[in-house]
């Protein structure tokens, strides 16, 4: 299932993958990691065809980007409150794939064993001309989404 693997998190998935898997599962959840101005100003995935929504949870604070220190304690509590448990598959999506591949880890240590991360992220890569969106990632792939 993932494309990469390493004993600090379940490993990596591609948009598809991530989209299959979240179909497939019923009990997976997905988790954003950017800010709320990235949640606000360029969109959400929208998983209300899968009965579940994002769960919003920053791993650093805008505009400092300081690191949430209580990250993987919020997103415990999230996840258990949406009836996740450690063996639930986690996914983890940021803007483009590396602070996502940062919360799985933690997740991973925090005792979520099936903590993968959404390689390519929401926006994807940049293209020739500088822009995100349109080269990789949930966006580009045509996954649903919305804006706030």
């Amino acid at each position: 299932m993932s494309s990469s693997t390493s004993p600090e998190y379940a490993g990596d998935l591609g948009i598809a993958q991530a989209w299959d898997l979240l179909e497939r599962e019923p009990q997976a959840q997905l988790v954003d990691v950017r800010t709320v101005a990235e949640w606000n100003f360029v969109g959400l995935p929208e998983l209300s065809s899968l009965d579940r929504r994002a769960h919003c949870i920053e791993w650093q604070s805008f505009p400092t980007m300081q690191p949430n220190t209580n990250f993987a304690a919020d997103a415990a509590e999230t996840l258990q409150t949406a009836g996740a448990g450690h063996q639930t598959p986690i996914l983890f999506l940021c803007r483009s794939g590396a602070r996502s591949r940062a919360a799985a880890m933690a997740m991973t240590r925090a005792g979520f064993e099936k903590a993968f991360n959404i390689a390519g992220g929401f926006e994807g890569d940049l293209n020739g001309e500088g822009h995100r969106g349109a080269t990789n990632g949930w966006k580009a792939a045509g996954l649903p989404w919305r804006q706030t």
